[in-house]
């Protein structure tokens, strides 16, 4: 099985990076993508850029020059939900494109010719990723000592709907019209529900993990940039470890 993995920041995926032995190294659309192993697994790794458009033309050369069988997006969100806090860790259930709106044609969040709101994780995807983020947190000690020094304590996981949107959320209005419209939803991005529907369009299975960086509020910019440049690369590289174990056991 060859695995993808993405991330949108280079600071989310630098240590994956440096982690794969023998890579060999692709460039296409002005994107390098490195192809090698990692912690025994093979795997295609990249470096998005931000946004939908972005993420997914990305993840359609994955798919299209590399033949991944599964993709892994990996990186931040802010915390919508109030029972999230920096540092917890989010899986994604259903992803919706919380800009998409093309009333009255069709309803409010429908993907144009598709008939869907959102694209949904199938349950045992999310259950494998949900082993991996309970062995990280269970077995990594050293990292939760190093979080609890930044005052990152209590560190929990949590399944649930995540919003995409070519928006920053950063403002308490912001986040209550996100609820309002969306109240499922427990955090937000930029890309995984693009994704989501490139992979829908390919049947590539996806699973979207993201480490909350925010409170997708008045101070999400310091917030996010400050625990991206810790600890996001250090986040997405254990939780893949635990992954690629459970995956290899199969």
């Amino acid at each position: 099985m060859l695995l993808g993995i993405m991330g949108a920041m280079p600071e989310e995926m630098d240590k994956i990076i440096a982690a794969i032995n023998n890579k060999v190294i692709v460039e296409r659309g002005s994107r390098i993508y490195y192809r090698g192993d990692l912690y025994g697994q093979e795997v295609v790794a990249v470096f998005s850029r931000w946004g939908k458009v972005a993420a997914a033309t990305t993840a359609t050369n994955m798919i299209l020059d590399f033949n991944v069988d599964r993709i892994i997006f990996t990186g931040v969100a802010g915390a919508i939900s109030t029972e999230l806090n920096v540092g917890d860790i989010v899986i994604g259930q259903r992803l919706f494109q919380h800009d998409m709106d093309a009333r009255p044609l069709m309803r409010r969040f429908e993907i144009p010719l598709t008939g869907k709101t959102s694209y949904e994780t199938p349950q045992q995807n999310v259950d494998i990723m949900s082993d991996a983020v309970h062995n990280f947190l269970k077995n990594n000690k050293e990292f939760r000592q190093i979080l609890a020094e930044q005052h990152i304590s209590n560190v929990k996981m949590m399944t649930g709907d995540i919003a995409s949107g070519d928006l920053f959320i950063s403002s308490t209005e912001m986040k209550h019209a996100l609820i309002k419209n969306l109240p499922s939803v427990v955090c937000a991005e930029m890309e995984g529900a693009a994704v989501a529907q490139v992979c829908d369009d390919y049947g590539v299975p996806l699973i979207v993990v993201r480490v909350i960086s925010d409170t997708a509020d008045e101070n999400a910019h310091t917030s996010a940039i400050g625990f991206v440049n810790q600890h996001a690369g250090d986040y997405s590289l254990a939780i893949l470890a635990e992954y690629i174990k459970l995956i290899q056991n199969t």
